[in-house]
């Protein structure tokens, strides 16, 4: 009897112990190839995956010893963040990945299903107009003209970025150690260093914007992606990071040039000495994303020539009135919503994805789930991670600091104060006129629904509040600056006086 009772219970262990095998042989052959069904196999996939293990350290090695880089995909080290005087170390996470899933590529579809409605539409009216499909791209052509102008601008502002604050940044290490005086060192240099950033930074993409009237969107290349913005962020956050560290170590080099040469093209605005690398570049990955990118200004162009401009060219002819102003509104909402998209979609996940691989750059977290956001809060963290990184590091910290660490409502106001400040110098020097719509929406209602919104909402109710008031806004922008674009050509300024550029022309023009 006791045998009989022993017999299942050997049974069961060895049962037991048999898939206990087989998953260890299973786990352990991950690693290396497949070696057949003989029963030496697990033998070989235990040795080919020791094999494996161990090329792959030689191979982080080499590069770590050929690049001088950090190895790829390790946490820890390379891109970090300060808080506090520490650095904290950036997981090499491919945010890009977010809109990889299968959902989001169902969404990118019907996208492009649009895009082909407004294309078969286009062809359509055409032919039932004028009997033939006419195909001009006169808008697209005028938005992106004089581009050798842009060029050149550029290429003056790149390479005094790359110059300038590197040599003074070398000047002013090998001398603050030595001279009698160094703060006042420090303040004449640092002094020249800016003046000289208002002059080249500051004052001449405004005045070869002004004088060579340059188009919308060559003035927006000019003003906010290569020139004005970037590189004033870039060589700020090249400073305010290798100085200390000078400071503190005086036998301590400056950076290398090499380094800092990488900043200036890699999609990040925060300065370290190394960043997590990725070991190829993808080039079919890279022309997808520009390909994206040229679909999406073709997109656009499609949506302001269907939606926009047969709507708001003759609008300023009509007499004003309280419903046409809604309505407007209304129906600008739409197209607001898809350039607003687009703009994401197009800058911020394909053309700094784009600019990552080829770099091999290997943190692509440039947003965040930002349309998951129950909270205005939330929003402006996610919607922009790498501008959001460089105000909360470099103007939220030091005027925290500089309020003694009492007011944390102060500098969060003024960042945003700060930030509707920026946003509205782009739009009025890109439009050519004065119209705060964008201060007063970031300004006002951006810092109110901030409190009102806030961290503390998580009902998905409050995620279709915030899209909702996106909508809202999107058409309010819209619709108010395409109705000053066309009052401005429609009624011109006889006389060009302060209070008359100050003044919108949609308010009073009538013709």
């Amino acid at each position: 009897m006791e045998q009989g009772q022993r017999a299942p219970g050997r049974a069961r262990q060895r049962k037991r112990a048999g898939r206990r095998q087989e998953e260890e042989e299973e786990t352990q052959g991950l690693d290396g190839e497949e070696q057949g069904q003989s029963g030496s196999g697990g033998i070989g996939r235990r040795r080919k995956g020791r094999w494996g293990a161990a090329l792959q350290e030689l191979w982080a090695a080499l590069l770590l010893k050929v690049g001088g880089l950090p190895l790829p995909h390790q946490p820890g080290r390379g891109c970090g963040h300060r808080e506090g005087g520490s650095v904290h170390a950036l997981p090499p996470v491919l945010g890009g990945e977010l809109l990889e899933v299968e959902h989001f590529r169902t969404i990118y579809h019907m996208f492009i299903a649009v895009l082909c409605v407004f294309i078969v539409s286009t062809v359509v009216v055409d032919f039932i107009d004028q009997g033939r499909y006419v195909l001009d791209f006169d808008l697209f052509i005028f938005a992106f003209g004089r581009l050798p102008t842009v060029l050149a601008t550029w290429l003056v502002m790149f390479l005094y970025t790359l110059l300038v604050p590197y040599k003074a940044l070398q000047l002013w290490a090998g001398s603050y150690h030595t001279v009698r005086f160094p703060r006042l060192f420090t303040a004449i240099l640092w002094g020249a260093l800016l003046a000289c950033h208002a002059t080249v930074l500051g004052f001449y993409p405004i005045y070869m914007v002004i004088q060579h009237q340059l188009p919308p969107a060559s003035r927006f290349i000019v003003v906010l992606e290569q020139v004005s913005i970037r590189f004033v962020m870039k060589s700020h956050s090249f400073l305010r990071e290798a100085v200390p560290g000078i400071i503190h170590g005086p036998s301590l080099p400056p950076p290398a040039m090499s380094t800092y040469l990488y900043f200036l093209f890699c999609p990040t605005l925060i300065y370290r000495e190394s960043y997590p690398r990725t070991p190829y570049v993808r080039w079919k990955y890279v022309a997808q994303n520009f390909a994206k990118f040229l679909g999406c200004l073709f997109y656009s162009y499609f949506i302001l020539e269907r939606l926009c401009i047969p709507v708001f060219t003759n609008m300023s002819k009509q007499p004003f009135s309280i419903k046409t102003l809604v309505l407007s509104i209304f129906n600008a909402t739409l197209p607001g919503t898809f350039l607003l998209l687009l703009a994401f979609f197009a800058f911020l996940h394909c053309w700094l994805n784009a600019f990552a691989e080829m770099l091999r750059f290997a943190d692509r977290t440039f947003y965040k789930d930002w349309w998951n956001s129950t909270s205005f809060a939330t929003y402006y963290r996610t919607w922009n991670v790498v501008v959001h990184d460089w105000l909360y590091y470099y103007l939220y910290q030091d005027l925290f600091w500089l309020f003694r660490g009492r007011s944390r409502v102060a500098a969060m106001l003024s960042v945003f104060i700060t930030s509707a400040i920026v946003h509205e110098y782009v739009i009025t020097l890109c439009f050519g006129f004065f119209y705060p719509v964008m201060f007063t929406l970031f300004a006002i209602f951006g810092v109110i629904f901030n409190f009102l919104l806030n961290d503390k909402r998580k009902s998905p109710i409050w995620n279709i509040i915030m899209w909702t008031c996106l909508f809202i806004g999107q058409g309010i922008q819209v619709c108010l600056y395409c109705q000053e674009w066309y009052a401005q050509i429609h009624c011109p300024l006889e006389q060009k006086t302060f209070w008359g550029l100050m003044t919108p022309r949609s308010w009073s023009c009538r013709s």
